[in-house]
């Protein structure tokens, strides 16, 4: 059996029981094969586990759902970066490299870190009555995006009453959002196709809402809320193709697993 270190952390929340919660496993001189890594995430049953293999560096990311490896998770990566600068960093930036989506620069400034994600921006399409049914409610504007779809609503009252049909929903993951009350927009993410029905807080989805929404409100920097049932909150900056990702982090759990040399 190995042991390995293991931390959870609510990501996009300065205090626990917010935010979402992502598992890290901390991985030194040790190579998991990626059924063991799929094994772990659906034992922990978390949207997301990331593995950080720690470098000299830069350090080495990945993220899995209880059901597939994803190409970019913003929460676990927060996460992840929380971990480093609370156990490891001694400056204020960490680099990880990902296999599927490059270097991810992320900096800590004072109780916030924030990301540097590329954009993603989206692309109008025609409306598509099975998703409007899915969803149980028609969108103002449709988009197609890196993850699936962006449905574009009039109002967050709108987004907020959403009860998707969740096996209607099963081939496609959809960011739902809206112009916000409170801040500029709102936002929740489904992905049933991923195990994972409605995501707490989705960091990765800001990097096709912020250009999304820079662009209708004429703004580069960007207030933002994911209104499920945790929530979370999220500062925005577009730099150029870079979308400068903020939020807070606080760790829940840290302590050890035990699992087979192979799943």
């Amino acid at each position: 059996m190995r042991e390995l270190p293991i931390f959870q952390v609510d990501a996009f929340s300065s205090a626990v029981f917010a935010g979402n919660p992502a598992a890290v496993v901390a991985l030194e001189g040790v190579t998991l094969s990626d059924a063991l890594m799929q094994a772990i995430a659906a034992e922990n049953n978390l949207s997301e586990t990331a593995f950080l293999e720690w470098g000299k560096t830069e350090h080495g990311l990945r993220w899995f759902t209880p059901e597939v490896e994803v190409d970019l998770c913003g929460h676990a990566t927060l996460a992840s970066a929380f971990v480093a600068f609370t156990t490891r960093a001694t400056t204020n930036e960490v680099v990880f490299v990902s296999p599927r989506s490059g270097r991810l620069p992320v900096r800590r400034e004072g109780q916030t870190m924030v990301l540097d994600f590329p954009v993603r921006a989206p692309s109008p399409c025609e409306p598509l009555p099975e998703l409007s049914r899915a969803l149980g409610a028609e969108p103002r504007e449709l988009h197609r995006c890196a993850s699936g779809y962006l449905a574009v609503f009039d109002e967050e009252r709108e987004v907020a009453a959403l009860d998707p049909d969740m096996r209607a929903l099963v081939q496609d993951c959809v960011i739902a959002t809206a112009p916000g009350t409170t801040v500029d927009f709102v936002s929740r993410f489904f992905a049933p196709g991923k195990g994972i029905d409605e995501d707490p807080v989705t960091g990765s989805a800001h990097c096709t809402l912020a250009p999304y929404w820079g662009a209708r409100l004429d703004k580069r920097t960007l207030e933002a809320r994911q209104i499920s049932r945790r929530g979370g909150a999220l500062s925005c900056r577009l730099e150029g193709d870079r979308v400068h990702i903020a939020g807070g982090a606080a760790l829940y759990m840290r302590g050890t697993i035990f699992v087979p040399e192979h799943p």
